[in-house]
């Protein structure tokens, strides 16, 4: 498609080819746009599908010359909980560029990091860190003593999020996880798949799950990233008694693909969650891996700086890799090894890769999930501190792996887009 494209700035001229989804190199300027034969697209940054349609006008309507194109304005929120809240946040963001909406980012630490790292071009603002610590394998004893520090966290990023609505004239918030980002002022909606609790013991597990309810009560509505009919990917966790009077099951969320990929790994191991737990993880992987005939790859999971090195001839380490980056790493290689956080279940999903998975000792969700899988002989599930890669590797001939394509990756559009239809437009402003 050949098009010219007009800023507020300086004209500028870009050709995209769809076929080979290839874009020339071109100047572009803050806001552009081009007509194709029906249509009228603007676009806000470079000139090009993935900047994210901002408007699409039909041939015959027309902008009034007084007034300012205004935009649905939404804030991303993940948690910074390892990288898996703000990973599968990914494919929301992309979608919300698409359909039109100016994106701003929020959150702290590596997945702060991260988000920087996959969308430069979108505003992005700090929050509050948790700084959550995984000491001992007792998930009571892990968060009893860091539980006052969470709270203060959760109402101090309410006080944050509140400014930012204000602020910036935010109309929509979608928040994974992060309790305290809601505002009255913004249709808020929460991302999460636990909806039940796993906590050890009845007297425990009642009144925490009172508090779920409690916090869930406080968003305009619930999107659960997984299929309505249960077990789903994720079994009790998302599967029950209803939480909240406007749920929806989304589909599951992942920034992976599958597609023929020539091998280049016999192993990638994908690292990620609270410390000190990813580090231990990491070195008890690290001792077996240099000994095995295996070729591996670790992806530390470390965003703060970009590193890669060689531990032994077999074994090749980075920090970390963009999505697209990682997607080519993965379907290179032949097994995953990697947390079973629901977000690297999702994204095994959208492979169709065979697994090892490895809870994070204390993190009762997880435990669920890796135990959950396994029964169904989809994966192999270890133990941290019982870790034998020789033996996994073995097991996994008697596994399935999910299919590619088995739960859609795509399912999540029409209901991102009715809700962004649905958010009260920003007050025109005259020019």
């Amino acid at each position: 498609m050949r098009a010219v494209a007009f800023g507020f700035k300086q004209p500028a001229a870009f050709q995209y080819d769809h076929a080979h989804q290839e874009k020339k190199k071109c100047e572009a300027p803050p806001i552009n746009f081009f007509h194709s034969r029906n249509h009228v697209y603007i676009y806000k940054g470079e000139s090009s599908p993935n900047a994210g349609v901002y408007l699409k006008l039909l041939r015959q309507r027309v902008l009034p010359a007084n007034r300012r194109l205004v935009l649905k304005r939404v804030l991303v929120a993940p948690l910074n909980w390892g990288l898996g809240h703000a990973t599968r946040c990914i494919p929301l963001i992309r979608e919300l560029e698409c359909l039109g909406a100016q994106v701003f980012l929020a959150s702290d630490g590596v997945a702060l990091h991260l988000l920087r790292a996959e969308f430069p071009h979108l505003t992005a603002f700090e929050l509050p860190s948790y700084r959550i610590r995984y000491q001992t394998t007792n998930m009571i004893r892990n968060i009893g003593p860091q539980l006052p520090r969470i709270l203060w966290a959760v109402r101090r990023e309410q006080w944050e999020t509140a400014r930012l609505v204000l602020a910036h004239g935010i109309q929509g918030v979608l928040s994974d996880n992060r309790y305290g980002c809601f505002s009255r002022r913004a249709h808020c909606v929460l991302l999460s798949h636990q909806l039940h609790l796993r906590i050890p013991g009845i007297g425990l597990s009642w009144p925490a799950n009172g508090v779920l309810r409690l916090a869930l009560s406080k968003f305009d509505a619930l999107w659960v990233p997984d299929v309505a009919e249960a077990p789903g990917l994720s079994g009790q966790l998302s599967h029950g008694a209803p939480v909240h009077p406007v749920t929806h099951y989304a589909g599951i969320l992942t920034r992976m693909r599958a597609y023929e990929c020539e091998p280049g790994y016999d192993v990638a191991v994908v690292l990620s969650g609270p410390e000190p737990q990813r580090s231990i993880l990491e070195q008890r992987l690290l001792e077996q891996a240099i000994s095995m005939p295996h070729k591996f790859i670790f992806v530390q999971g470390q965003t703060q700086a970009k590193k890669h090195y060689y531990a032994a001839d077999n074994v090749e380490v980075v920090s970390y890799l963009t999505s697209r980056d990682l997607n080519d790493v993965l379907m290179a290689s032949k097994v995953v090894v990697s947390r079973s956080g629901y977000s690297s279940v999702m994204d095994l999903a959208g492979l169709g890769k065979k697994a090892i998975l490895i809870p994070t000792p204390g993190q009762t969700e997880q435990e669920y999930l890796a135990d959950f899988l396994a029964r169904q002989q989809l994966f192999v599930a270890q133990r941290q501190d019982a870790i034998d890669l020789d033996a996994g590797i073995r097991q996994l001939s008697r596994t399935t792996g999910l299919r590619a394509g088995a739960y859609p990756a795509d399912a999540f559009k029409p209901l991102l887009r009715a809700w962004l239809d649905g958010l009260a437009p920003a007050p025109e402003q005259k020019a």
